[in-house]
């Protein structure tokens, strides 16, 4: 089930598991839709190649910075990858969420590649 809090902040921490369990938070934009809170990020990031790994997830609001307010509430969950239609979907929502945002990242980078954006979406459950 969705936390609540998560349906109303801007920005969260997502933490992925390195190998040797070592946790590494990066601040990322979101979208929550049904149970199901959804991330946009670079093909080739860090936390691709960590998912790809290992699915356990933290989750926590912060800021821009990925400063995490003291006492805010972590929730653990499973991300997986995806790519496509649903990767479209969750550019559609992220579009809308954050609108002038989004389109100052997507379009540079769809520019650069000719066409190709290289992104992966991330879809995280909360157990």
């Amino acid at each position: 089930m969705m936390p609540e809090e998560l349906r109303r902040g801007r920005y969260v921490s997502l933490t992925t598991y390195r190998r040797n369990g070592t946790g590494v938070a990066t601040p990322v934009w979101y979208a929550v839709e049904g149970d199901e809170l959804y991330v946009w990020t670079r093909t080739d990031s860090w936390k691709v190649k960590r998912l790809a790994n290992d699915p356990r997830v933290e989750v926590a609001l912060c800021d821009l910075r990925g400063n995490i307010a003291e006492g805010a509430a972590r929730f653990t969950g499973e991300g997986r990858l995806v790519t496509g239609e649903e990767l479209r979907r969750i550019r559609g929502l992220l579009s809308r969420k954050y609108t002038w945002q989004y389109w100052l990242t997507d379009v540079p980078a769809m520019i650069a590649r000719r066409g190709k954006r290289p992104h992966t979406g991330i879809v995280v459950r909360f157990g």
